[in-house]
């Protein structure tokens, strides 16, 4: 279930049933009426997948159903409670990261399994989507993301995409941080995490990608933050 609060309202959908099936539920909750209000259901069921509030819409990327990995792309208009589906993700992977920055969408990494592959692996992918235009564009090689990597932190700082963490090639969990500029078509290394980790909580504040907990081994409670200056 992805929640978003809106007008005194909590809207949650999809996620997974007790029976272990993806669900297409989409409600809200009125917080002056105390009360749950189902809505239009989502033209695809799923769960594990990435929203996010943009205006009066919630757009709503990606995610699972069983083990495979969905590229469905979908958005629920809040005034006219209806649903829209837009240009699947061109690439389907799980556990990739989307972020937006202007009036673009980014679709990053993830991790390539199930079905057609025999082998799951671990992506540099970075797919573009111009919000305006309505559709995805065609990236050149150069704008592959310098490491392969699934379930990692990333946000947009200081008019930059910025990834963090997650699970590569390598035995063990990523340290590594990159910024994406728009404005350079490049990528460019940033400091390292001090607690390597993947399935981070994140957020961002002012001009700081916080990460909050997560998985190095075992559990881990460290909650730590990258700061990116507009220089």
């Amino acid at each position: 279930m992805w929640p978003f609060s809106l007008d005194y309202r909590v809207y949650a959908a999809g996620g997974m049933g007790l029976d272990l099936r993806p669900h297409n539920h989409l409600q809200h909750y009125d917080m002056l009426k105390d009360m749950w209000v189902s809505l239009a259901p989502m033209p695809t069921p799923r769960y594990a997948a990435t929203s996010f509030l943009r205006g009066s819409k919630i757009y709503v990327l990606g995610g699972r159903q069983s083990k495979y990995a969905v590229n469905a792309f979908e958005v629920f208009d809040i005034e006219t409670r209806s649903w829209t589906k837009f240009p699947n993700i061109p690439c389907k992977r799980a556990f990739s990261s989307f972020v937006t920055l202007d009036d673009r969408l980014y679709s990053l990494g993830g991790l390539r399994q199930g079905r057609l592959y025999r082998q799951p692996k671990f992506l540099r992918t970075m797919d573009m989507f111009d919000m305006e235009q309505g559709g995805w564009l065609k990236m050149e090689r150069s704008f592959s993301l310098k490491k392969r990597r699934a379930d990692f932190v990333a946000g947009s700082l200081s008019g930059r995409v910025i990834v963090a963490g997650g699970l590569g090639n390598q035995p063990t969990v990523l340290e590594t941080a990159e910024a994406f500029h728009p404005g350079k078509n490049k990528w460019e290394v940033l400091p390292a995490m001090p607690t390597p980790r993947c399935a981070c909580s994140s957020i961002v504040v002012k001009n700081c990608l916080l990460a909050v907990g997560g998985v190095n081994q075992g559990l881990s409670d460290a909650v730590e933050a990258l700061c990116v200056s507009d220089s």
